[in-house]
Formats: structure tokens, sequence, C-alpha cells
């Protein structure tokens, strides 16, 4: 598949999502399902609740309407497919407590493991069927790990933590969205390089139709992605890796990812041991805003450490 033809495919997502974007905002606000906003966040927060939300779906619908169009049939494409819409449909349900109950923390958590769990189980059973390889390439060492039968219990944690920590940066306007993207073309680059281009078209109408939906997600947003779009992408940028082979590189390229998450894991043992806070607030990037920067300064600032990262990860690679 050559290149130009992943283009247009992004170019037609792209289109699909700017077009659709203001038609399902305008469904979303009749429906009333604005956003819950948390009343312990920045301030400056509480006068974005009622936002529409599950924006997820815009980009998700331009990416497989592009796929659909452009896409011969193949078995990487569907467990690509399998992996983001199964991670998006628990994301649709969170976010569905979220504003049609006004639960504003969403489903449980052990609801959300168990159906990341069951869709981690089915990924294993048809990678190993299809007698997928277990190596794991080391970072900056040149070697290739052979976990064997261990391997099985990495492919959970890949997508429960990808998921989190896309869900967990998603807290900004453009944030979330903007990082997907620039680690997505990425592994766009990676897929190609390593001459598995169905992955990269999969990617490709991924970061179309996230340009699409960023014109309505910068601020001030007049939409939000919601779990719907956090927990799709996060499970895109983990199958994206593991089809690759380069699992442990999501770890670079999604650095911001991790530090979200960390921070996040860091405040809550900090107060639960010493009673005192890290941060202002976490995840890290409202820690940032409650320090004065604005959302801007902490976007931009995020998007161009996910660049640096990025980077760093192909360089390492040598696809740089």
């Amino acid at each position: 598949m050559p290149p130009l033809k992943i283009f247009l495919a992004m170019l037609l997502s792209f289109a699909i999502s700017v077009a659709i974007c203001p038609l399902f905002i305008l469904l979303i606000r009749r429906l009333q399902l604005g956003q819950q906003i948390r009343a312990d966040g920045p301030r400056r927060h509480l006068s974005k609740a009622g936002t529409p939300t599950m924006g997820g779906i815009v980009f998700l619908f331009s990416s497989v309407v592009s796929l659909l169009l452009v896409a011969p049939r193949s078995p990487l494409l569907l467990i690509a497919l399998f992996v983001t819409l199964g991670n998006a449909l628990i994301g649709w349900l969170d976010d569905y407590a979220n504003v049609s109950l006004s639960r504003s923390l969403g489903l449980r958590a052990r609801d959300k493991l168990f159906g990341q769990l069951i869709i981690a189980l089915i990924l294993i059973l048809v990678l190993f069927k299809a007698g997928f390889s277990t190596g794991i390439m080391i970072p900056f060492a040149g070697v290739e790990l052979q976990p064997g039968l261990l391997y099985p219990l990495l492919v959970p944690i890949i997508i429960i933590a990808t998921t989190n920590g896309v869900n967990l940066t998603d807290g900004i306007d453009g944030l979330a969205t903007g990082t997907a993207i620039i680690a997505l073309l990425g592994f766009l680059y990676i897929a190609l390089t390593a001459g598995l281009p169905e992955v990269a078209l999969f990617c490709g109408t991924l970061v179309g139709g996230c340009f699409g939906f960023l014109v309505y997600n910068m601020h001030p947003a007049r939409i939000f992605m919601g779990d719907t779009g956090s927990l799709a992408l996060g499970g895109a940028l983990a199958v994206a890796a593991i089809l690759t082979k380069t699992e442990l590189y999501l770890v670079i390229i999604g650095g911001v990812f991790v530090i979200e998450t960390l921070s996040v894991i860091l405040q809550v043992a900090s107060f639960q041991l010493t009673g005192k806070r890290i941060f202002l607030m976490a995840p890290l990037h409202h820690h940032f805003e409650m320090k004065g920067w604005s959302e801007w300064q902490v976007v931009t600032g995020f998007w161009g450490l996910t660049f640096l990262f990025t980077v760093i990860a192909l360089i390492d690679l040598g696809w740089g």
C-alpha cells in the first residue's frame, strides 16, 4: 500500500470529522448530554460544565468510514479495530453513566477492568492462534527478550495502562487529542518501515479523524472526547505497539501518559503515607494550571514533550 493512499485516507477521515462534528455537537446538546465537572478541580473548569461529550464517536466514525472505503480486508486491521472499538464501547458506557446518571466518576473501576481484560484475552487468543511472535525489543539495549508464556500477562497490562494513561491526560482542551495524534504518527511511521501498511493505514485514519476533531476540541473546547474517545485512543496506541512489536517503545512514545499516571500514583501514595501532597493537584497538567499556567501553555508544552519522546524512540529504533 503506497504512502500516498494512506495520506489520502487520512485526508478523507479529516474531512468527515470536520464535517460531522458540528452536527454531533448539536445532537448532544439537544439530548442534554453534557460533561460533569469535578467540584474539586481548577475553578476555571467549572464553566465547562455541560459541554457536549462523547466526541470520540466523531473521530472513530470518520476513521472507520475511511477504512471501509479504502482499506483491503486484513486480519491485522480487524484486530486493531476490535481492540479500539472494544475500549470505545467501555468508554461510551462510562460516559453514559456519567452524563445520564449524573455520576461524575462514571462506571466503577472494576467494571472497566473486567471489560478490558476480556478484550485482552480475546486479543491474546487471536495472536497465539496466528503464531504471533512473543519477542519483545528492549529499548536502548538492542536485544530481544523472549518471555514466552509470560507474554500473555504483558498484553492486558499494556492495554489497561495505556487506556488509563490517555484517560488521565484528557483533562484540558486539546491535550489528549494532540498528544495522541503525535504518538499515532510515530506508530504510523514505525508500521510503514516495518512493512505493516494496514497498521499504518489504521493509525493514519485515526490521525486524520483526531485532527478534524481537534478543530472543535481546542480551547475553548466546543466538545470533549469523553471516555469514549480516550479509552479508544489508548486501545489504538496499545494495539499499534503490540502489532508492530514495539511494546516497550510505547512507554517512550507515550511518555506523557506515563508521567500523568505516575503523578496520580505518587500523589495518592504520598497523601496516604504522610498526609501531604506532592503536587498542587493531580494529574500533573492540573498542577501546572494551579501554578498559573494557561491551558494553552500546558497543552503546547506536553505536545512538545510527546514529540521529543517520539523522536527519541524512532532514533533508537534506527528509523529516525
